[in-house]
C-alpha cells in the first residue's frame, strides 16, 4: 500500500505526534524526499489547562503538516 494510502493517525498528545513525525520522516528518508521541518514544540505552555492552549495548535500543526507530508511521499 503505497503510503499516502495510510491511514496515519492524528496526534492526540506529545508522544504520539513525536511518532508520528519519526514515521513520516522515516518514510521521506526512505524515498529520498526533502520534506520542511515539522513545527517545533511550544516553549510558552503555563500549565493551566487553558482552552485554545498553544498544544492545541501545535496538534493542529502537525496535523497539518502530516498532510502535506503524504501528498509529497504519494
Amino acid at each position: 500500500m503505497p503510503f499516502a494510502d495510510q491511514d496515519l493517525p492524528s496526534p492526540i498528545d506529545l508522544a504520539s505526534a513525536q511518532a508520528l513525525i519519526a514515521i513520516v520522516q522515516s518514510e521521506a528518508a526512505a524515498q529520498a524526499v526533502a520534506l520542511r521541518a515539522p513545527p517545533p514544540e511550544p516553549t510558552t505552555c503555563c500549565g493551566r489547562g487553558c482552552n485554545g492552549c498553544v498544544w492545541e495548535g501545535w496538534l493542529g500543526a502537525i496535523a497539518y503538516w502530516r498532510d502535506e507530508a503524504s501528498l509529497l511521499l504519494a
